[in-house]
């Protein structure tokens, strides 16, 4: 008996020193679910919440642009790509190891990865290839099992069906940089700029109208567990396509002008509707193929083109400035006119130069034009008719007239990257170069020589308000903005005398169709499609007076650098204008044998083709 009464104390010992146990370790899991639950609780339910939900955001389609006959010039392909998908990748350097052979990833593109991988938001994915070949998706599709957070994806890619024709209208679109998603960090937009696959307009009309062309992104709301797999998708919010864009541009006559300037090195050519200031065509030479750009440039092809001294990354006709040489002839009569101090038919004897104090002044005519007037000098261009006007005149005059047609200020097109040239002044020169002004100077600037410079497009803005009788017309590209009409106002009036247009007019018409203009030989002979307008012969190196005494050495003999500039500005046709031109042949020579028979073409493709206008 004795012996069982031991044991049950001993039994009792064990079983109170492990109930005091579990007690105690009770208390203790009650304390800490009360703290998690009651005093933290609140807390750890939002973290679960926000873990278990991730948004993706979906990319939308870029809009469509078009020309004026609604071809199209810029739309969406399908492409296939490879894509990581961070939240179920579990050694990134390995994986780049499996991946890097397949795809052919250079050290550029794993830094790009890298960096992506770091910068992404939520649970986007990161694009390692864009535009996978047959092969290359083979490759990838049959060892997916074997690596973790690679995938498969469809998407779409820019595409420009008429590559370097539209090159320098359309511009470009590109990866998003990290200063543009910088800037836009505050904007709506700054989620979409990480979007798998978005770009933006990187030039041209894409940069001009990216925002409306973007679009609005639509996102993906998941369901994720604990080691960021998707459990299940919990909503949808479709993206909503970018509005699309109607040029006023004609694809057709764009083709033309930019075959027509493809046998130059360099030049470049617009034509505008003078009515209402509508881009009818823009070419520039060199061009370039846009669809390089879309999967991100190579690097030896963005050296080529960088190094290229043709510059065919340079829009020519809004951002090449140069010396408008004889084409500002025109303005300089209007200011000339305008002034009173000028009557068109008194005449100015030309024996081939102009003497102004201890300085000869040359015309590019050896032997003189002889007795002229101011239409006569305008058709024959003659130096010395000019010279010895913008001496009666004086710069600040010249300067005013040249402001009023747009020279020196933006035209205000809608395309990045415009210039907005020079026209001097004394204040100009004083600010700059820290000298006054002197006479000489105004001689040279009537002729547009000297410090003027004007780009292609500014040009033919001058042609357009000359022949629209003084209008103030603003050039622009867009035509529809989603189906509804750009807003397009009618320019002011200039306040120019009808009857100074009128001698002006009948100047540029000679230059074209009298035998002694410097173009007839370049001249529209169907009759009713005539032009009208004038050639321009730009130096772009001094010619010594030793020079002029022993024979000026011919362009062609010339390095292609040091030879002059080839311009024309015109309209057509003379009697019922509708279209204006302006042409620019870099280094070409001669603005009327290289220049005028290349915008003649042109306008009479303008007034021959249906649709156009």
């Amino acid at each position: 008996m004795a012996g069982d009464s031991e044991k049950v104390r001993l039994f009792t010992r064990r079983a109170a020193l492990i109930a005091g146990a579990q007690t105690g370790l009770f208390a203790l899991l009650a304390g800490r679910l009360y703290y998690l639950q009651i005093l933290e609780g609140g807390k750890y339910r939002q973290m679960a919440e926000e873990n278990r939900i991730s948004l993706r955001i979906v990319a939308p389609p870029r809009g469509r642009i078009l020309d004026r006959s609604g071809a199209a010039l810029a739309f969406n392909d399908q492409t296939y790509r490879v894509v990581l998908l961070p939240e179920q990748i579990e050694d990134f350097s390995d994986l780049m190891g499996k991946l890097g052979p397949l795809l052919s990833l250079e050290d550029t593109d794993l830094k790009r990865i890298a960096r992506d991988m770091k910068n992404r938001q939520g649970f986007n994915a990161v694009i390692v290839r864009d535009n996978l070949t047959r092969d290359q998706m083979d490759s990838v599709a049959v060892r997916i099992p074997d690596m973790p957070g690679v995938d498969l994806d469809a998407g779409e890619v820019r595409s420009y069906p008429y590559g370097e024709v539209t090159a320098h209208v359309l511009g470009y679109v590109g990866t998003v940089s990290e200063a543009e998603i910088d800037d836009d960090e505050e904007d709506d937009d700054a989620d979409m700029l990480r979007a798998q696959g978005f770009r933006v307009g990187k030039n041209g009309i894409e940069k001009a109208y990216d925002t409306p062309l973007r679009g609005e992104a639509g996102d993906v709301e998941m369901e994720v567990n604990a080691h960021g797999r998707v459990v299940q998708e919990l909503s949808h919010r479709a993206p909503l396509a970018g509005t699309e864009l109607t040029l006023a541009l004609d694809i057709g006559l764009q083709q033309f002008v930019q075959q027509r300037l493809a046998a130059e090195e360099g030049g470049a050519a617009v034509v505008l509707d003078i009515r209402n200031g509508e881009i009818l065509a823009l070419a520039s030479q060199p061009s370039f193929d846009p669809n390089l750009f879309t999967f991100g440039i190579g690097q030896e092809d963005w050296a080529q083109l960088n190094t290229d001294m043709h510059a065919p990354l340079l829009n020519k006709v809004v951002g090449g400035v140069y010396a408008p040489g004889s084409t500002f002839k025109p303005i300089a009569a209007l200011a000339a006119l305008d002034s009173g101090l000028v009557n068109p038919e008194d005449r100015t004897f030309c024996p081939g130069y102009y003497e102004f104090g201890s300085h000869t002044f040359h015309c590019w005519k050896h032997g003189g034009h002889g007795s002229v007037n101011m239409v006569e000098a305008i058709a024959g261009s003659c130096d010395t008719y000019f010279y010895d006007l913008g001496h009666k005149i004086g710069i600040d005059r010249i300067q005013a007239m040249a402001q009023r047609f747009g020279l020196g200020t933006k035209t205000g097109i809608d395309l990045p990257h415009e210039r907005s040239g020079l026209v001097p002044s004394r204040s100009w020169k004083q600010a700059t170069k820290h000298q006054a002004w002197q006479q000489g100077e105004t001689l040279i600037a009537a002729i547009g020589q000297g410090y003027m410079l004007a780009s292609p497009l500014q040009l033919a803005v001058a042609a357009a308000r000359i022949a629209n009788g003084g209008r103030a017309i603003t050039p622009h590209l867009a035509k529809k903005i989603g189906g509804k009409e750009a807003v397009t106002t009618e320019g002011p009036l200039m306040g120019l005398d009808p009857r100074h247009l009128d001698i002006v007019r009948q100047g540029m018409a000679d230059v074209i169709n009298a035998p002694t203009g410097t173009a007839y030989a370049a001249r529209i002979l169907q009759e009713g499609m005539e032009m009208a307008g004038k050639t321009g012969t730009a130096q772009v190196r001094h010619i010594s007076e030793a020079e002029h005494e022993d024979g000026v050495t011919k362009n062609e003999n010339l390095p292609w650098k040091e030879r002059d500039h080839a311009l024309f500005m015109g309209y057509a046709p003379r009697a019922e204008p509708r279209y204006a031109i302006s042409v620019i042949v870099e280094h070409g020579g001669s603005g009327a044998h290289i220049a005028v028979p290349i915008a003649r073409d042109i306008l009479l493709e303008c007034q021959t083709r249906k649709g156009t206008g």
